[in-house]
Formats: C-alpha cells, sequence, structure tokens
C-alpha cells in the first residue's frame, strides 16, 4: 500500500487520471484510512478547482498552464510534510 510521501506524489497524476487501476486502488485505500493524507487530497481538489473558476482573460492561458505544470513538478519532486 502507498505511504503518505506517495500519496503526495501522487495527487496530481490521480487527479489527471494518469496513475494505473492497481496505484487508484491504492491511493484511494491510504486516503479513506489516513485522515491527514484525506485533506491534503481535499485541500488540492479545492485548489484546483479555484484556479479554473477564476475569471482569466485569453492571454492568461499559457501562463496558468504552465504554472500549474510547475506547480505539480514541484509537489512530485519535494512532497509537502504531514502531521499526524
Amino acid at each position: 500500500m502507498m505511504n503518505c510521501e506517495q500519496i503526495t506524489r501522487s495527487v496530481s497524476d490521480f487527479l489527471d487520471r494518469k496513475l494505473r487501476f492497481r496505484d487508484r486502488v491504492e491511493f484511494l485505500m491510504h486516503i479513506a484510512m489516513c485522515g491527514g493524507c484525506r485533506e491534503y487530497f481535499e485541500q488540492m481538489k479545492l485548489t484546483i478547482r479555484g484556479l479554473h473558476s477564476l475569471n482569466q482573460p485569453a492571454e492568461a492561458g499559457p501562463r496558468v498552464d504552465a504554472l500549474l505544470e510547475r506547480f505539480r513538478e514541484e509537489t512530485k519532486r519535494k512532497p509537502l510534510r504531514l502531521r499526524a
């Protein structure tokens, strides 16, 4: 089963549906049992939903996409530490 560090690294891939079926199942099992990871996952979903709901000028699109991609890469390299 995935541990907390693996969960924080996998959130973006889970939300983007890039995880294999087995990894998706392990991800869901872990967040069902781990309150800290479940809270982190919910915060990430809210953050992404909030970013998508912003009214952006048409020319800002590529910059926002680049920022989201950079954020995803950073969270894969340096996962946030969750408090137990």
